[in-house]
């Protein structure tokens, strides 16, 4: 198993602020897998995200990807863990805006062992004719690209994708999705993509379902379909 999730629990404050959040998760994800995390708001989802991208610390249980156990890495470990393993690829894009997307790209670029190729990259996501633009001339779609294309860059073994369409339209958000299909495809790259889209559970090998900081259903997807098929996006 490449990703292995077993006990997990996470709480915030204490008191009357307390608040139990994940609450004995247990799970797992195989190489070159798409998995798509689905549940209501305040379930838990993006929560267990920043527990596996080491950006959340937790109370009890254990991580491993590709066999390393994530839980007891000091913090300069951890930084290492993100920068060898992990790709994120966010809802709002968090791109630098004076920097232009080649630009962008490159902050990540300059950090990876094993990068991959810039201009494939570029033109994989359709992105060389913009890349000397800033954020600010791009549309929504195009700056997803971007972030995509910044997360990818470091040839990461797995992409977590925080609401990647939650920002865009209907038609963006199949591109999109299409796109993280075919880099899936081309990179056998695992992914996992919290999402409040229901449709996107249709084209995943997998779904897991939170609510209330547990794991609520959880299977393998027997009849995928191609993004382009998605209907109801």
């Amino acid at each position: 198993m490449f990703l292995e999730v077993k006990g997990v629990k996470k709480s915030y404050g204490n008191g009357d602020s307390y608040i139990q959040v994940l609450r004995d998760i247990s799970t797992g994800v195989e190489k070159g897998q798409m998995c798509a995390i689905q549940g209501p708001s305040g379930s838990g989802k993006s929560t267990l995200l920043n527990c596996i991208g080491g950006l959340d610390d937790m109370d009890a249980g254990s991580i491993k990807v590709d066999g390393q156990e994530i839980v007891s890495l000091k913090p300069a470990q951890l930084a290492d863990y993100r920068r060898d393993n992990l790709g994120f690829i966010f809802q709002f894009y968090n791109l630098v805006p004076n920097l232009t997307v080649r630009e962008n790209i490159q902050v990540c670029e300059y950090l990876a062992r094993k990068p991959l190729d810039m201009d494939e990259l570029l033109e994989t996501l359709g992105l060389t004719k913009y890349q000397n633009k800033f954020p600010f001339q791009l549309s929504g779609g195009q700056q997803q690209r971007c972030a995509i294309a910044r997360a990818l860059i470091k040839n990461p073994k797995l992409l977590l994708c925080d609401e990647p369409t939650g920002a865009l339209d209907s038609k963006t958000s199949r591109d999109i999705l299409i796109l993280l299909e075919q880099l899936n495809q081309k990179y056998g790259t695992t992914m996992l993509i919290v999402t409040h889209n229901n449709a996107i559970k249709n084209m995943v090998h997998k779904v897991l379902v939170v609510k209330d900081g547990q794991i609520k259903e959880e299977y393998m997807n027997e009849a995928r379909v191609s993004a382009a098929e998605l209907e109801d996006l």
